[in-house]
């Protein structure tokens, strides 16, 4: 009998072994019977899916926040201090906003609205930008340029004029783009393929993927961890409260 209910734990959890049984012990005519128990059995009691996806989000959320912990303690310098990735606002203030964006991505595009508007606001925010191009060649392209943009100090006004540009953005938009703003082409192309550039890029998809970011934009103020579009009003309010906790020294 014990043999028996660990096989049903088995298969409730789509596990191969449970207590020490083999699923390949059993026969055809015996897994379909359980099978058939277990299937009656959560016909009976749907209630329990939903406890299992509640556990299962529990768990997610716990292991999100402890593995957002320890990237934080081992990869500070890499977020709020890379010296490739682009910064706006007050280089010396106190209290960091870090978002991960893409050029082609539509709440990254809603989410400028809110930075401008911030940097415009309050002199003493700083806002680290990490360039995540995960929508192809063409958010690729932009990132590469705008890290490369800010060897010519000219970082956020190229990212402000990929993000007005009204439509997909493509290597030929981005060439157009910065072109339109005075970069020297030459010496952006070769810094666009350059190593360091290709180094940060990899470093910040290794970042994202640590802080269990799924998609952009996804945020940091200071030490907290917020995946997903922030509005104006709520990126104000947490960086009141940042602000009065006291200076945050590694950000």
């Amino acid at each position: 009998m014990r043999r028996f209910i660990c096989f049903v734990t088995a298969l409730m959890f789509g596990l191969s072994l449970a207590c020490g049984v083999n699923a390949a012990a059993f026969s055809d005519d015996q897994k379909k019977e359980v099978e058939d128990i277990v299937h009656a059995y959560l016909n009976e009691h749907p209630e329990i899916l939903n406890e299992m996806v509640e556990k299962l989000k529990l768990k997610e959320e716990k292991d999100a926040a402890s593995a957002q912990t320890s990237t934080l303690a081992t990869s500070s310098q890499n977020i709020f201090h890379n010296a490739r990735d682009g910064v706006i606002g007050n280089p010396s203030g106190n209290v960091t906003i870090v978002e991960f964006m893409d050029y082609n991505c539509g709440w990254c595009r809603k989410s400028i609205k809110n930075v401008q508007e911030l940097v415009k606001k309050d002199k003493n925010v700083r806002v680290v930008m990490k360039e995540w191009p995960i929508f192809g060649e063409g958010s690729e392209a932009g990132a590469r340029a705008a890290m490369a943009a800010a060897k010519q100090g000219k970082y956020w006004e190229l990212h402000q004029a990929l993000f007005a540009f009204q439509g997909q953005v493509t290597p030929d938009v981005v060439t157009q783009v910065a072109k339109s703003i005075g970069l020297d082409m030459k010496r952006l192309k070769e810094d666009m393929a350059s190593a360091d550039i290709d180094a940060n890029l990899s470093a910040t998809v290794k970042l994202a993927t640590a802080l269990k970011f799924t998609g952009t934009p996804g945020f940091l103020v200071n030490k907290n961890v917020y995946p997903g579009y922030l509005e104006l009003a709520r990126m104000e309010t947490m960086v009141a409260e940042e602000r009065a906790k006291g200076v945050c020294k590694e950000c």
